[in-house]
């Protein structure tokens, strides 16, 4: 195979090794093979001296990421068992937490799109970048599924009920609303990006930040919290809609209008993951909720419907099962959160290091 036609490109120049994600027709989404790759290189380059930062970015011009090959995913739980999505997760969601403590200073260049398993890759690192072009979201209630790597953990972190209103309605948002949620730690043109890249070859990551670092366009989230904060602090997906629809406020009504357009299934699950995760801790205790989760998720048919709806048919009709929130039983809800026993991911009973923050 070309070295052009590699799904992850790898290199090194004076300090620092780079890796590029190089599927830019599907948007670089990820594939099992390339988890294995990615992981293989962050070996390699944790005990390579001459190495003293890792930069990850995407190939082309759309984006980081668009997230995991979720056409993969939906042959395989229509056709297979879900056995291949099952592995992929666990080698992914190894990764993911791999990301959050590794050693070196990693740089994650967040241009342009960086969805799903995109997050997981990026929003993990130590250095998360982003641009006037980024547009970041954790989509997966739109095709009937919950947010995973680590997404649910990292949402928790962001001010007040944010985490709660991106992960319910899968909004994208850009470079300031990052900033604000705790999703990213810098804000660089992408004019500059090449140069910053670049540099870190030969400079230390901390001057190169203070030579390509400026202060992002304005967001909107930090505009909105007065209902964001309101309404998403109910303890239920239906008294949430009930409270956005009587709000008042214009962007509100659009809120509960798009969330009764997803998996009433997914909200529910997605919601009490995101409450359970404030309580677990670690970043490795929620991936080990989020495993059972998306495991779960492989036997329902929201998943497969989903993918079908939004991806394989376009028609953006998806028929969901239940079809409403008041027909979701709690105990749809538990048996997401049901141990797996022996197919535990088992990562909180791993020795681990505190995140690293450069």
């Amino acid at each position: 195979m070309a070295a052009a036609e590699e799904p992850v490109l790898l290199h090194t120049a004076g300090r620092a090794a780079y890796l590029t994600l190089n599927r830019p027709r599907a948007l670089n989404a990820l594939t099992h093979p390339m988890v294995r790759r990615i992981d293989e290189a962050l070996t390699a380059w944790e005990h390579d001296p001459a190495v003293e930062t890792v930069v990850v970015t995407g190939a082309g011009e759309r984006g980081l990421c668009a997230g995991g090959d979720i056409r993969a995913i939906h042959d395989d739980a229509r056709d297979g068992g879900g056995a291949a999505s099952a592995a992929f997760w666990r080698d992914e969601y190894h990764l993911n937490a791999r990301i959050a403590r590794y050693p070196k200073p990693y740089v994650a260049v967040m241009d342009g799109i960086v969805m799903g398993g995109g997050v997981g890759v990026s929003a993990h690192g130590s250095v998360r970048v982003v641009t006037e072009r980024s547009r970041i979201a954790m989509p997966e209630t739109g095709i009937g599924f919950v947010p995973d790597v680590g997404g649910t953990y990292l949402l928790t972190l962001a001010p007040g009920e944010l985490g709660t209103h991106l992960a319910l309605t899968g909004g994208q948002i850009g470079a300031a609303d990052a900033l604000l949620c705790g999703l990213a730690d810098h804000y660089v043109p992408s004019g500059a990006l090449r140069q910053f890249v670049d540099d870190l070859a030969g400079t230390p990551v901390r001057d190169a930040l203070t030579r390509h670092v400026q202060p992002p366009p304005e967001g909107e989230l930090a505009g909105q919290r007065h209902w964001i904060d309101a309404c998403y602090a109910a303890d239920s997906v239906e008294e949430i809609v009930q409270r956005l629809l009587a709000h008042g406020a214009p962007a509100a009504k659009e809120a509960a209008e798009t969330l009764l357009a997803k998996s009433p299934t997914a909200l529910k699950v997605t919601l009490t993951a995101l409450r359970r995760a404030r309580r677990l801790g670690p970043l490795e205790r929620v991936l080990d909720q989020e495993y059972r989760v998306s495991c779960a998720a492989l036997a329902a048919p929201d998943l497969v419907e989903g993918i079908r709806a939004q991806v394989i048919d376009k028609d953006r009709r998806p028929r969901w099962s239940p079809a409403t929130l008041a027909e979701v039983a709690d105990a749809d809800v538990e048996r997401h959160f049901s141990p797996l026993g022996s197919r535990e991911l088992g990562l909180a009973g791993s020795d681990t290091v505190p995140e690293v923050a450069w």
